[in-house]
């Protein structure tokens, strides 16, 4: 008899359905201090449903998206738990309107400096046939910016979408190697 959708789930359980062992999942736990299973006597873990699909999405990001560690902390960091576990379900809706929602918060969009080498995703961009300002239609200009070089919000979603399939091209190289 399987257990019912809403119910908690040991770390075996859990380690099988993510297809990782034990371990790795207990050193995420240090890593990440927004996986907080229950634990009962004697130390035994339980996984609440959002526990496993926040793993699910950390797990899609280190290993399917090429992200480090570091770059997963500073994703979860700035877009919130709910954005990691809509990536791990593929909900491109939440996901934008995740970042939307915490885009407004923040002061004004900047680029990343030299000293951060971790990117904080975003989704990725649907394809529009332009490529940095030339083909496409000519209905939509580029956004026009003066001053410290910005980078217009359509050209940073390009260039995010070329990172994260050099990112993969990486990946895949690095596991033929």
């Amino acid at each position: 008899m399987d257990k019912s959708p809403d119910a908690f789930r040991t770390i075996s359980e859990v380690a099988d359905d993510l297809d990782l062992p034990q371990h790795v999942l207990r050193f995420w736990e240090t890593r990440f201090p927004q996986i907080k299973p229950m634990k009962r006597g004697g130390g035994r873990r339980y996984y609440r449903p959002d526990d496993i699909e926040l793993l699910k999405g950390i797990r899609h990001l280190l290993y399917d998206q090429g992200y480090t560690i570091k770059g997963v902390q500073k994703l979860l960091k700035t877009n919130g738990n709910k954005f990691v576990m809509a990536v791990a379900s593929g909900d491109v809706a939440a996901m934008e309107a995740l970042v939307a929602a915490s885009s407004g918060k923040q002061e004004e969009p900047r680029l990343a400096g030299p000293e951060e080498d971790q990117i904080v995703g975003r989704p990725k961009a649907r394809s529009t046939g332009r490529f940095f300002g030339f083909g496409g239609n000519g209905d939509d200009a580029p956004e026009v910016t003066n001053g410290k070089g910005s980078v217009g919000k359509e050209d940073r979603a390009l260039l995010q979408e070329a990172l994260f399939d050099l990112l993969e091209c990486k990946r895949l190289l690095d596991q033929v190697r």
